[in-house]
């Protein structure tokens, strides 16, 4: 089984500990990154562009000039799309951009992405993510001892003291655990999580997780 280092939020070293090589030493396999992160953007595309057509254009609907006799073409319309101010044509109209992806390569994905972290050594796990109290400098500075200025925070939302000290930081963020996301591992380059929250995680990837041969490991 593979292994990672423990530390506290002083940055001292705590034994290690042993994980699932299905979750943490998978295959990484980049095509399903590409495909998830591609699929969570989608998702956040507001869609809410729109142009009018000549049918929603506030102009007068008169004749322009009249049917013969001008030399000039024979427009019906100042409301056309050819005129100044007029419709636009198959012009953006507002959308969903959202695509599904099945519940086996978001899985696939996670556990490429948190292979990807563990292999670099980017993976820190702490025993406990615990504050004494609301406060970011504190945590800023155990970042800083961590020597993880820019990560990626995970923890139980009901961490009130840490959810809370990491909303001022300007290069981390806090994120629930049940909200451990691709995206989200791919944006930071390190990734701090508490012990019991990496259990967690385990837990639920390795259920539909195919075991990793020695083959696959080679």
């Amino acid at each position: 089984m593979a292994k990672l280092n423990v530390t506290d939020l002083a940055g001292a070293n705590l034994g290690e500990i042993e994980v699932a090589d299905e979750v943490f030493a998978a295959q990484v396999k980049e095509h399903l990154l590409w495909e998830v992160v591609r699929y969570q953007r989608a998702a956040r595309r507001a869609g809410t562009h729109s142009t009018k057509t000549r049918a929603e254009v506030h102009l007068t609907g008169k004749k322009m000039t009249k049917q013969k006799g001008t030399g000039g073409a024979r427009h019906g319309s100042r409301r056309s799309n050819i005129f100044r101010g007029g419709g636009s044509v198959h012009g953006p109209r507002p959308r969903s951009y959202a695509f599904s992806v099945n519940k086996k390569v978001m899985a696939g994905a996670l556990r490429s992405a948190l292979t990807l972290r563990a292999q670099k050594g980017d993976l820190l796990v702490v025993r406990e993510l615990a504050l004494p109290e609301i406060k970011t400098k504190a945590l800023f500075q155990a970042l800083a001892k961590l020597q993880a200025p820019k990560t990626l925070l995970v923890d139980s939302g009901e961490n009130k003291n840490l959810r809370i000290s990491a909303q001022n930081l300007a290069s981390s963020s806090f994120l629930d655990v049940r909200g451990l996301n691709v995206y989200d591992i791919l944006r930071f380059p390190k990734l701090l999580i508490s012990e019991t929250s990496l259990r967690a995680i385990e837990a639920r990837l390795n259920k539909t997780a195919k075991p990793v041969s020695q083959e696959t490991k080679a």
